[in-house]
């Protein structure tokens, strides 16, 4: 079996069997190549069925000098991963990574913004300008709901139920979740589709794509990232925002105000309760609150 076989069988399995993400698919794929562009500029010829526990292991020593170690553990769980999905249809007899290990990371507590951070960042929208209105209602959501960008940019008018106080999402592996919308947010959707996207030359087949381009087409992931850039700068703020930085800030301060963590996973689409609790790292002043409330024994 030749590698360009091997990795596209493995990315049918990991979009039909597994259900991941087209980003997640890729990641996976750039990995594998990594691999492939070690393996030629070291003249190392060997199959995905025949490479050996060494011939990876100097690999990872390699690559250990060009990234962090979260970066490489992520590699390194990525060639696990590919490498048990040819045992598991029968290429292989073993997996080559089993014993390989992955350097130990501390948890990267994400960083967040203060509700004043949030409020200063908005004020610099220009809503003198046809955009304006529409950037708005793209913070707004991401703050309001939680959403990752890819949610955001993948957001449909259908996928709106302002009656029932809800939006339809589909998150990671297709997985649809409804997440609760508040007034305000659904307040500067409405005065963005009525004033502004409601003018548009919307092109074929992005009619029922809600944030849209001046083009009529459907906002890119990178056009997102660089609006905020650019707002966070002109706000003076000295911090990394990224798109993912609403969401971070949304369950932290839902967390901060008495939220349920279940409650914090289920509307963050989080499969696993472990990663919604990287939360309660950031801030642990109201823990001692819950306990002076509603301990008896307080």
């Amino acid at each position: 079996m030749k590698w360009k076989h091997a990795i596209k069988d493995y990315e049918h399995y990991l979009k039909i069997e597994r259900g991941l993400s087209d980003n997640s698919i890729v990641n996976y794929v750039l990995d594998l190549k990594r691999l492939l562009s070690f393996l030629e500029s070291s003249n190392i010829e060997t199959s995905p069925l025949s490479i050996e526990k060494e011939t990876l292991q100097l690999f990872v020593f390699e690559t250990a000098k060009l990234v962090n170690a979260r970066s490489q553990s992520r590699i390194i769980s990525g060639l696990k991963s590919f490498f048990n999905y040819l045992v598991f249809e029968d290429y292989r007899e073993s997996n080559p990574m089993e014993l390989i290990e992955s350097p130990k990371i501390g948890r990267k507590l994400p960083d967040t913004l203060s509700v004043d951070e949030i409020d200063e960042i908005i004020a610099q929208i220009d809503l003198g300008k046809p955009e304006g209105e529409r950037n708005r209602a793209i913070i707004e959501t991401l703050y309001g709901c939680g959403l990752r960008v890819s949610e955001l940019t993948e957001l449909k008018l259908s996928n709106l139920f302002f009656d029932e106080g809800y939006i339809s999402v589909t998150g990671k592996g297709d997985k649809q979740r409804f997440v609760p919308i508040g007034e305000t947010t659904q307040k500067y959707i409405d005065i963005y589709q009525n004033e502004i996207r409601n003018h548009l030359d919307i092109k074929k087949g992005h009619e029922d794509t809600l944030f849209l381009n001046r083009r009529g087409r459907q906002l890119t992931r990178a056009m997102i990232f660089t609006i905020i850039k650019r707002l966070v700068e002109k706000a003076g703020i000295h911090k990394t925002v990224s798109p993912h930085t609403f969401r971070h800030s949304f369950a932290t301060h839902l967390l901060e105000n008495g939220a349920d963590l279940r409650a914090i996973q289920l509307m963050l689409g989080h499969e696993s309760i472990t990663t919604t609790e990287i939360y309660m790292h950031i801030d642990r002043s109201h823990l001692s609150e819950v306990m002076n409330n509603f301990h008896p024994r307080r």
